[in-house]
Formats: C-alpha cells, sequence, structure tokens
C-alpha cells in the first residue's frame, strides 16, 4: 500500500469549512488506497497574532519560550482537523512535533532535525489511522519545545516523507503550483508541470514563497517527489523531482528579492586570511550570506562586498566594525537600497550567451547593474530597489519564460522514462539516521589551467556590462566566473571574469578594446590560476561552510583572488601551485559532511 503526505498551509486550513475541505482530501486519498500523513500549519494569521501578543508582553521574550508559545498554533489546527475527519466518517489521530518523534537541536527558533522517530507514526497508519502532525515543531534532548523557522511546515512534510519512505509528498497551498516568476509580481508569469531540486532550490533561495529551501534540501538528499498543488481546486500542480522540464531552455524561472542589502570592506590587504576574519565574524552571529564577491586586488589592496537581508543589516555593520579595524581594511560602506534579480536554468552552463542576454534586457529596461555573481546555474544582478520590478519583467521576457518550451516534459512522461529504466540518483543511503539535517557535501573539486582578466573602472551606467559581454561572446570566447563588485571609486567599479587558461591571449586583446572604448581605467590578466569548488546540500543555511573553507586555505597560505557563491557551491579562485593542496586540506575539514 503506497504512503501520501499531505501538506496544508495556513491558508488552507485558515477557518472551519476550509479545515473540513482539508480533512475531505485526506480521506478521499485514503479510500484510493493510501496510508496518509497530514502535516498541518496555524490557522491563517494565527502565528501572526501569537506573536503580536508576545510584542505587547515585552520587546525582547526569551527564544525558548517563543517557541513554547508559537507551537500551540499547530496544535490548535492539528486537534481541528483530526475532529473534521471524525466527523466526516474516518479515524485519525493528532500529534505534536515531540509525539511524532521529531528530534531537533536546541537552536530555538531555528532549530535543525537531527532524527525522527517513525513507529508511533507506522503504528497507528497500521491501524488505519490518518496521521495529523503538527509542521514547524519538535523537541529536543531536554523535551523543550522547539520550532523550525520560517517555512517550517514544509521541512516537517518533507522530512516525515523522507524517513517513511513516502511515494509522494503533497504540498497544498493557496497557488496551484511553481511559476516562472511570482505570479503576483508579474500577471504573465506561467506554471510550469516541472521542475528540477536544484533550480527550485535556488529559487527557493532567492524568495519563491511556494516553497522554502530546508525543505527541497530534503527531498533533494532522499529523492521525495514533492507535488505542489492547489488547496481550492484539482489543477495538476508541478512536481518537483531531479528531472527538468525542458532539456533545451536555458533559463526555467527568475526571482526578484526586494529587501536587500550590500556591504562592502574597502582596501582589504589582499594577504591570505583577511577574508576568513570577515565571514567569520559574520558567520559567528548567524548571518546568512548571500553574494558575495571579492574581485581581483589592485595595488595589493582588495575589495570585499556582499549581501544580507536588510533587517540584518545593522547587526552586520555593527560586527564588523572592529574587524576592518583589526584586519588593515580602509572603510566600510553599505547600500540599503537595493534588490537582486536572479536568472536560474540547470540548462545554463550548456548554453552561451546566458548572462550577456540578461545584462541586455537590463540595459534596454535602463536599469543600473551594481553586482554580479554567476554559477553553473544561476545569475545574479544587484540593482536598484525602485527598478526591481521592471528589472524582473525584462530579464522574463528575454527568456519568454511566458511561453512553454517546444521540448517541455510533462510529469506523466517523466514518470515513463523512469519506467523505461532510467536512473534517478539519491543520497539516501549515504546519509546518516542521526543527522538528517546536517550540512551534506557532494563534492571538492579542482578546475585548473584557468585564467583570469579583470577591467578596472568600469562606469556604473546601463549597458555596460551587456557590452562587455557580447564583445566578448561575438570573439568566441566562453565565460565562466563572473563578478562584478562595488569599490569605492566615484562612477565605477570593476569587473573580473574567468575563462581557460588558452583563451586568455584573445579574451585579454578583447577586454583592452573594451576598456579603450568606454575609456576604462586598465585591463589585468593572468594565467596559472585554477577554481576550487565545495559543493553540496544546505551550504547557505549552514553558515559555517564559508568560514571553514577561508580558514583551510589561509592556515595553508593560500591567496584568494575571487569569490563566487550559490545556494549549491562556494568557489574560491586560487593560485594553480595551491590547487592540490588546497583540494587535500578541504577534504580532510569537509570529511564528515562529504557524502560516501
Amino acid at each position: 500500500m503506497s504512503l501520501i503526505v499531505q501538506k496544508f498551509g495556513g491558508t488552507s486550513v485558515a477557518d472551519v469549512e476550509k479545515i473540513r475541505a482539508a480533512a475531505r482530501k485526506a480521506i478521499r486519498a485514503q479510500r484510493q488506497g493510501n496510508r496518509v500523513v497530514m502535516v498541518v500549519s496555524a490557522m491563517g494569521k494565527n502565528t501572526d497574532r501569537l506573536l503580536e501578543l508576545a510584542a505587547e508582553v515585552g520587546p525582547n521574550p526569551p527564544a525558548r519560550e517563543m517557541d513554547m508559545l508559537l507551537s500551540t498554533g499547530e496544535q490548535v489546527s492539528v486537534a481541528l482537523v483530526a475532529m473534521a475527519i471524525h466527523e466526516l466518517g474516518s479515524e485519525a489521530v493528532s500529534l505534536t512535533g515531540g509525539q511524532i518523534g521529531m528530534q531537533t537541536d536546541s537552536s530555538f527558533s531555528k532549530a535543525r532535525i537531527r532524527s525522527i522517530n517513525t513507529e508511533r507514526i507506522n503504528r497507528l497508519l497500521d491501524d488505519g489511522k490518518i496521521v495529523v502532525a503538527a509542521g514547524f515543531q519538535g523537541i529536543d534532548n531536554d523535551l523543550n519545545i522547539t520550532t523550525l523557522g520560517r517555512g517550517g511546515s514544509d521541512t516537517t512534510a518533507v522530512a516525515l516523507a523522507a524517513v517513511l519512505k513516502a511515494d509522494s509528498c503533497e504540498i497544498y497551498t493557496d497557488v496551484d503550483g511553481v511559476y516562472t516568476t511570482d505570479p503576483r509580481l508579474l500577471p504573465e508569469a506561467r506554471r510550469v508541470d516541472v521542475i528540477s531540486y536544484d533550480e527550485m532550490l535556488e529559487l527557493a533561495s532567492l524568495g519563491a514563497s511556494v516553497m522554502h529551501n530546508r525543505s527541497i534540501e530534503f527531498a533533494k538528499k532522499f529523492g521525495v517527489p514533492i507535488h505542489v498543488r492547489s488547496s481550492f481546486s484539482d489543477t495538476e500542480g508541478t512536481m518537483i523531482v531531479t528531472e527538468q522540464e525542458s532539456s533545451s531552455a536555458p533559463v526555467s524561472g527568475a526571482a526578484m528579492t526586494p529587501d536587500e542589502a550590500r556591504v562592502t570592506v574597502l582596501g582589504v590587504p589582499d594577504v591570505p586570511g583577511k577574508s576568513l576574519q570577515i565571514f567569520s565574524a559574520i558567520a559567528e552571529k548567524k548571518i546568512a550570506v548571500d553574494m558575495v564577491v571579492q574581485n581581483v586586488g589592485d595595488g595589493g589592496k582588495a575589495d570585499v562586498s556582499f549581501t544580507v537581508q536588510r533587517k540584518e543589516l545593522a547587526t552586520t555593520l555593527a560586527t564588523l566594525a572592529p574587524v576592518v579595524d583589526a584586519i588593515g581594511a580602509e572603510a566600510l560602506t553599505h547600500d540599503d537600497q537595493v534588490s537582486k534579480v536572479s536568472v536560474v536554468g540547470a540548462n545554463m552552463v550548456q548554453q552561451a550567451a546566458v548572462a550577456s542576454r540578461m545584462f541586455r534586457a537590463l540595459a534596454q529596461a535602463d536599469v543600473n547593474i551594481h553586482m554580479i555573481t554567476t554559477s553553473e546555474i544561476k545569475i545574479s544582478a544587484l540593482v536598484p530597489r525602485d527598478q526591481a520590478i521592471d528589472a524582473l519583467r525584462a530579464v522574463h521576457t528575454a527568456f519568454s519564460l511566458h511561453e512553454k518550451p517546444s521540448d517541455a516534459k510533462s510529469w506523466s512522461e517523466i514518470k515513463a522514462d523512469r519506467a523505461a529504466g532510467v536512473e534517478v540518483e539519491t543520497l539516501v543511503s549515504r546519509l546518516r539516521d542521526d543527522a538528517l539535517e546536517a550540512l551534506t557535501l557532494t563534492g571538492i573539486s579542482v578546475v585548473e589551467d584557468q585564467a583570469r582578466v579583470t577591467l578596472f573602472g568600469v562606469p556604473d551606467r546601463p549597458g555596460i556590462a551587456a557590452d562587455m559581454f557580447e564583445k566578448i561572446g561575438a570573439a568566441g570566447i566562453s565565460v565562466d566566473m563572473i563578478v562584478q563588485g562595488y569599490n569605492g571609486e566615484e562612477g565605477s567599479t570593476s569587473v573580473s571574469f574567468t575563462v581557460d587558461e588558452d583563451a586568455l591571449e584573445p579574451s585579454l586583446k578583447v577586454a583592452k578594446q573594451i576598456a579603450a572604448a568606454h575609456a576604462m581605467r586598465g585591463v589585468q590578466g593572468g594565467g596559472n590560476i585554477a577554481k576550487v569548488t565545495v559543493s553540496g546540500i544546505g551550504l547557505r543555511s549552514h553558515t559555517h561552510v564559508a568560514t571553514l573553507l577561508f580558514e583551510t586555505l589561509a592556515a595553508d597560505e593560500i591567496n584568494v583572488q575571487m569569490i563566487g557563491t550559490s545556494e549549491l557551491q562556494v568557489t574560491a579562485v586560487i593560485d594553480s601551485e595551491a590547487a592540490v593542496r588546497a583540494k587535500i586540506g578541504l577534504e580532510r575539514v569537509f570529511a564528515e559532511s562529504l557524502a560516501k
């Protein structure tokens, strides 16, 4: 008998009638021959009301007591849903997070799942009951109630589906699937039938509100198919699986993260260990850093820029103020009037000119680019906040995301491929049962025979990036990593990119032509560099990863020339002669996290 986990968000159980509708869906699934586990969020705005009550009592409530308070919202919901199932003629049992055996660490308000004891759930399912589990919560070793943070019910549902080896995990919400971008911002957004775990991980980290990134991490690790569906209709929805919808479309989605802040440490001495001091201080405060750009040093100095959530800016600046003096940097600057616009696509790495196409779309919309970072499946640009919607619309249109790709596959076609013997790899056999949400690395790699080109004094105005990378593409040069950072020069910035070493000379030739055409300050380039990359699941939420990377390199006196980050990778550009030493050191430091 198959097992289905169904998750119902707050809007799906917002009132008694919606609770009855959710109960009917579970009963229907059971009568179709499935064993059913429901995961339920707090009703509607209940959590917001609890937060307001806490604020009325005092401005700084203890984190433990906040978890005790907020967990009550889900306990109300599960009891009412179980009652509704009984009234409709079936049997159900409601369980809190502790009662379903969800063991977490003691990080109140942002706890991580360590293990789930499924004995009680399986016993109830064997007795023919529908299990109604409270999302968002668990217990630590001292039986304290803990909560999993934003999106916690999604994480509960997918984690249960993983350990129960469920056939699928259905996420019922107020939208009917995953869209190419937020349809509330762009009505022309298109619902996709299928999206890959990697694409969804990047989109979730960029603010796509349908699913939380920690839940996608679980799904990717354990190969859990996620079916995002509407609570209010029978629309097919979207499947989140290993495969992607199209094998040719370079971009599958676009996202805009509105509330970003840019922080730059100017004039950092370009010697080993300085990045470590910056990012270890931030990691100690559990601040998640996103776009990280360390551009090539000029005159023995480098500039390190990164973004944080706008609400974390004050804490970040206070944390870094003493660090700036300690490392001998020149200044600390910031800008809280920026947003991030990104495009994501699993096929991006196989196709040229994706970056220049995005930059040209932004230029035509007269949107200026403050920072650029790229990875194998994502390109992000930091733009002025008041131009963010225009920027999102421009890139969505440029990649025709409103149109279904001609080779798009439906979930039924993908299932047919699987039935025909197409292998789907998961990490499930490689993970320890007592560390379900631990950092999981899929590899540490080194790419040698690389070269780097940097343009200094790049005019800070719309269209420059588009012109640069269109000219580079027209010369037949394939660009890999692109970083544009903020360097404090009035009206200008610097842009670096990496290429294969045998493309260095033609790249420098084109770069000098570009520099002359736009009156840039100069061009610098060099070979004998390598990219060392740490890849895995949970890199951004485990804030110590970048710290360990920099710490390991600094211990071996290896200088970092460039940095690039994404949800799935952290990459550092270093001297080739240090590549093997760096790989050995990182494999030693991350030994416990590497999937065997």
